[in-house]
């Protein structure tokens, strides 16, 4: 009788051992607002770093449904994915050693990279997009800028698609293989307007030809019925699913970046 043939091995993915992995926890984030841990995940002989944030140690918010902050990273991540950009790390929503919450792989940022800048000019250097002038010191003021990057610019239409509220220059995590990362991803997805971020420096500007390609096949996969709608819909309200639809069509009908609304506060503070 001959031997049974021999299955192989899944390819274990990074949303696999997200999501199947044992959690440890090794640390706490201190800086961050609400509970932040460190932690080693193992599964099938695999294991990785992430950050998990149980739900139980979210800080609740005025204007956000308590306890959702971590499906909306998780949101952040689906809808990322779906422009294939892949700037937010893989992301799941499971249960932990303290509860249901949000699971993310860990990034190593690369320190000698500069996105983000104080120059004591009134301008922009070449390679540079002004944002505006922030206090460094008591009565000296010193101008913001952040690089004039492509990989920025696919996250600052990201960000206004997702309605970022809170888009910090420690949110941004270049590698050294050259892939730029984004995290924190909390309060996001609001029906009205909350965009706030470091990434103003090509407001008004028309978009480029591939992101306005890729809007319109965000477009086409937010149809209802279509997996991200199905997907977000699972992670959202449904009028916050609807206004994700809106403002993909504002985007691609105004065919700009967006420009602050004036009604909010258009930078975050600390802005780091």
């Amino acid at each position: 009788m001959p031997a049974p043939e021999r299955i192989p091995p899944r390819s274990l993915t990074a949303l696999d051992l997200l999501a199947e992995g044992e959690l440890t926890v090794r640390g706490r984030v201190r800086e961050a607002s609400n509970a932040v841990l460190y932690c080693s995940v193992s599964y099938e002989g695999e294991e990785a770093t992430c950050v998990y944030k149980p739900v139980a140690g979210e800080r609740p918010l005025w204007d956000f449904p308590e306890g959702t902050l971590a499906q909306r990273e998780v949101a952040a991540y689906e809808l990322s994915e779906a422009t294939g950009w892949g700037l937010v790390p893989p992301t799941v929503l499971r249960d932990g050693p303290y509860g249901k919450g949000m699971v993310q792989l860990w990034i190593e940022a690369d320190p000698s990279a500069s996105l983000l800048a104080l120059v004591e000019d009134e301008e922009p250097g070449d390679g540079w997009k002004a944002v505006g002038f922030a206090e460094v010191d008591e009565g000296r003021t010193a101008l913001l800028v952040h690089a004039d990057d492509p990989r920025l610019r696919r996250l600052a239409v990201l960000d206004a698609v997702i309605n970022n509220g809170d888009r910090k220059g420690g949110h941004l995590l270049p590698t050294t293989e050259g892939h730029l990362y984004a995290i924190d991803h909390g309060v996001t997805f609001n029906v009205d307007d909350k965009l706030r971020t470091l990434l103003w420096g090509w407001a008004g500007e028309p978009l480029p030809p591939s992101e306005l390609s890729t809007l319109a096949e965000l477009s086409a996969a937010l149809e209802e019925g279509e997996p991200l709608a199905t997907r977000l819909a699972e992670l959202l309200t449904p009028a916050e699913v609807e206004a994700v639809r809106e403002r993909v069509e504002v985007l691609r009908g105004t065919g700009r970046h967006p420009v602050p609304s004036g009604e909010w506060p258009a930078i975050p503070w600390p802005p780091v």
